[in-house]
């Protein structure tokens, strides 16, 4: 049965920034998964050695973050109930992640507060977005 509640501009605005976001953040899972020696130039040896000694459950987890991410934001903006689950896995991905990276690494050593930052954005933003496909479908926006 489909709905008939219309969604209210900020709706909109929400779902397309959720996509630009995690297009992002497929941007830098596959710069990451594929860099190349002039990338890896730019690093320092510590970044790299974070990078490259990640075990394989670490990068599994941020690319389940980035592509269910981004595939649950498509399904918000396409009004789909199942954004919700898939927006959860991928919240799942992202703690996965900020567990290693905090307390299994030295991550916040090499990154410092730039990446506490960032990590803590991330963070605040995939709570949100499962929040508010949520409480999208407790207004009946999504079938």
């Amino acid at each position: 049965m489909a709905t008939t509640t219309k969604p209210s501009t900020s709706f909109w605005v929400i779902s397309i920034l959720a996509i630009i976001w995690n297009l992002i953040g497929v941007i830098v899972y596959l710069g990451q998964a594929y860099m190349t020696d002039d990338m890896k130039a730019l690093m320092t040896e510590e970044q790299l050695a974070i990078i490259e000694n990640s075990p394989i459950w670490a990068t599994a987890a941020f690319a389940i973050a980035v592509w269910f991410g981004l595939l649950g934001s498509i399904l918000l903006t396409l009004r789909k109930k199942l954004s919700k689950s898939v927006l959860y896995i991928s919240l799942l991905g992202v703690i996965v992640q900020l567990i290693y990276n905090f307390f299994m690494s030295n991550a916040i050593e090499v990154y410092g507060t730039q990446g506490i930052i960032q990590s803590l954005i991330t963070l605040a933003i995939s709570l949100f977005l499962v929040s508010y496909a949520k409480q999208a479908d407790k207004k009946d926006l999504l079938s």
